[in-house]
């Protein structure tokens, strides 16, 4: 019992040294060992790709990520050797900070690095703010800095940062990242989190093995790096639009503006701004995610009085020569005030149904939809879903509003509900479903979808393409599509839309001024807030663009055609300009100089290429069969004159006003060592021509 017992008491004393031990290695020893373990023993660590770029239609690289770096150090990391090579080149080390970083002094670095020592730290920010690769790799140069990071403590956290070159133009539509930082996020908004899924690419896995006595990081699985989107947005189309409606909204003190430019056939969405007043009385569109040309649910105001007329000439009831008595500019509709903007000064009396559109008369669109609708208000509002203006457009990109037009069926109908809502009022629609109306009426009654995205690549190969998708194949009949068209040509060319015109093209559109809401408070809540407007497409003729100009504005004046209209015009001009052509015929006058300047020198050379150029030459030289003819080049008002010289094998040439090239080759051919300064003809040469050759002299030539 005694052995026994003895036995016991040795396994429970070892039992108890391991337990203690165990408890030692997993607290006390717990920094010294996980150390250890980073440094020999890594599985399953992942290796982020690198996130795709986001490019413009005309190639421009619009976002890219790009590495960011925090530096830090670890002061226990290492040896003593590791200590006094740091002390004995601190000077160094802290001259080389205050080079890469000039806003620290030598002082705030040798004083900043010294705290960090004493007091031991293990992660201790050497600079503050995020750095570039270029200066990372600066700093890693500098003495201890660049051993590893666990002989030396020097080490950094690395963040793959957004970048976008163009600043904040379509920043809300190419939308914005986490910090990589932020664990589980990736995308906030727009094309960013859209694409999220084929940008951000795939993790890699690496883990780390020792190979003839180092330690290396073996990848398992390679990461994937991202695809690149390429967008519908044209650089220069965006800056046009963005530049044109900043202008505008400084002038008139906006508060908030959007500008889309949308292609007529494809839907491509060539540019799109959503610009708001800043606190500095500047605008922008960076700082604020949400998106207002996909999701301003706002009453269009009179752009929609072209859908109302549209659906009565559709039905039937009315025609392009129907037309209503507006009166003297106010109208009782159902014991409410309807009014024209020129009722004070005396109304606009008979109008016919184009002249309706082109003065915007908000009685005679009301009163015809009333007299026809009155009492079928859900025929009318059924033909407003026929247009497709209640339709959401479930866009390539995510804050998209569902337009609201009600409907009698589902309750709260008033009889004034049907002449307000045919003005734009008791409706919602977003910028980008107006446009989208529009746009159709432009395609000759095709809707197609808006469209942001046209292709996914990876490494110059198609990945995944987006075709142009058919809304509706047509939303009415081509006699109301040519009837609409031939007005809103009108409205601009005789009417309220002037200002949006332009004499270089054709121009068709609708203005639109409307009262913003102020919810609960209605329409009298302080100082008015305006919603000013054009919708349309140009050229009339032969539509290539469609274009919504939407200006919000405390106050009056408030007018969508000299306020709105005159940002669609100038985007017009501009955007039609880019793909303007001339002949260069189109450019010689009188003063042209048609007949290039030629140097002197090899003229077979000189006449090929004159020949090539169709330039005119009168080339009369003496031997035919040379190789070589040397000579001079007069210009006249019609041709090049070339004619040949007799060059002495024994003689220095004449090389002055010869092209550096004919020059070196004649003199290095004769034995010559040539020193060449300047640029241009040869304009002096050190040996005189008719100077003997005295073959490896050198000569000078000063071209100018």
């Amino acid at each position: 019992m005694t052995r026994y017992f003895f036995v016991i008491l040795v396994m429970a004393l070892i039992g108890i040294a391991i337990i203690v031990k165990a408890g030692i290695i997993m607290f006390v020893e717990r920094g010294y060992w996980q150390e250890v373990a980073e440094r020999f023993v890594k599985e399953n660590v992942p290796i982020k790709p690198n996130r795709g770029n986001i490019i413009s239609s005309d190639g421009r690289l619009m976002a890219s990520s790009l590495p960011e770096y925090r530096i830090y150090m670890d002061f226990v990391a290492g040896d003593t050797k590791k200590d006094t090579t740091l002390m004995n080149h601190l000077d160094e080390i802290c001259t080389g900070l205050h080079r890469i970083f000039p806003d620290k002094s030598v002082n705030y670095f040798k004083e900043h690095l010294k705290k960090g020592r004493k007091a031991k730290n293990r992660n201790y920010l050497i600079y503050p703010g995020r750095i570039s690769y270029i200066k990372y790799k600066q700093v890693k140069e500098l003495p201890v800095f660049c051993w590893n990071k666990f002989s030396g403590g020097f080490h950094e956290q690395i963040y793959n940062q957004r970048k976008k070159p163009f600043g904040s133009l379509a920043a809300r539509t190419l939308g914005s990242i986490y910090a990589d930082t932020t664990k589980g996020k990736g995308a906030i908004s727009g094309i960013e989190l859209a694409f999220d899924s084929v940008l951000k690419g795939k993790d890699g896995i690496t883990r780390r093995q020792k190979v003839k006595n180092k330690y290396l990081s073996i990848v398992e699985i390679p990461p994937v790096d991202g695809c690149d989107v390429i967008t519908t947005i044209d650089v220069g189309m965006q800056d046009i639009c963005e530049k044109a409606l900043s202008d505008k909204l400084k002038e008139i003190n906006g508060t908030e503006g959007v500008a889309i430019l949308m292609e007529v056939s494809t839907g491509e969405i060539k540019s799109i701004v959503n610009l708001v007043k800043r606190t500095d009385g500047s605008y922008g569109e960076e700082g604020i995610e949400r998106n207002s040309a996909l999701s301003n649910m706002m009453e269009p105001g009179s752009t929609f009085k072209t859908a109302s007329i549209m659906v009565a000439l559709e039905d039937g009831v009315i025609t392009p020569n129907s037309g209503i008595d507006t009166g003297n500019g106010v109208k009782m509709m159902h014991g409410r005030a309807m009014r024209d903007h020129n009722w004070r000064r005396g109304g606009y009396q008979y109008l016919t149904v184009p002249q309706i559109l082109m003065v915007s008369s908000n009685i005679g669109v009301s009163a015809l939809i009333d007299q026809h609708y009155g009492k079928t208000p859900g025929k009318f509002v059924d033909g407003l879903y026929r247009l497709g203006l209640n339709e959401p457009l479930n866009l390539q990109i995510p804050g998209g509003g569902k337009p609201v037009i009600r409907h009698p069926k589902d309750g709260n109908w008033y009889k004034t509900a049907l002449p307000w809502m045919s003005i734009g009022y008791e409706t919602q629609i977003p910028p980008i479903n107006m446009l989208t109306f529009y746009n159709a009426i432009a395609n000759n009654g095709v809707m197609v979808k808006p469209k942001f995205v046209k292709s996914v690549i990876r490494n110059g190969e198609v990945v995944e393409e987006y075709p142009t998708e058919v809304i509706k194949s047509f939303i009415c009949s081509q006699r109301t599509i040519s009837q609409i068209q031939e007005i809103l040509e009108k409205v601009v060319s005789e009417g309220l839309g002037k200002p949006a015109g332009t004499p270089q093209f054709p121009v068709a559109g609708k203005t639109g001024t409307a009262q913003i809401s102020q919810g609960a408070a209605g329409y009298k809540s302080g100082t008015i807030q305006y919603l000013v407007s054009f919708c349309g497409y140009f050229p009339a003729d032969d539509p290539k663009y469609s274009c919504i100009i939407s200006i919000q504005k405390p106050g009056l004046p408030a007018s969508g055609g000299l306020m709105a209209g005159s940002v669609f015009s100038k985007i017009a001009e501009r955007v039609m300009a880019q793909n303007l052509v001339k002949d260069l015929k189109m450019a010689v006058d009188t003063s042209s100089v048609l007949i290039p300047e030629v140097k002197q020198g090899e003229l077979l050379t000189t006449k090929h290429v004159l020949d090539e150029l169709k330039i005119k030459t009168n080339a009369d030289f003496k031997s035919r069969r040379k190789t070589e003819v040397w000579g001079t080049a007069q210009l006249t008002e019609e041709s090049v004159v070339l004619k040949d010289k007799e060059l002495n094998e024994s003689l220095v040439p004449n090389v002055i006003g010869m092209g550096a090239r004919d020059a070196v080759y004649l003199l290095e051919s004769k034995g010559l060592k040539v020193n060449l300064s300047g640029v241009g003809k040869v304009k002096r040469q050190s040996i005189t021509n008719g100077s003997k050759i005295v073959k490896g002299q050198t000569i000078a030539l000063q071209l100018n």
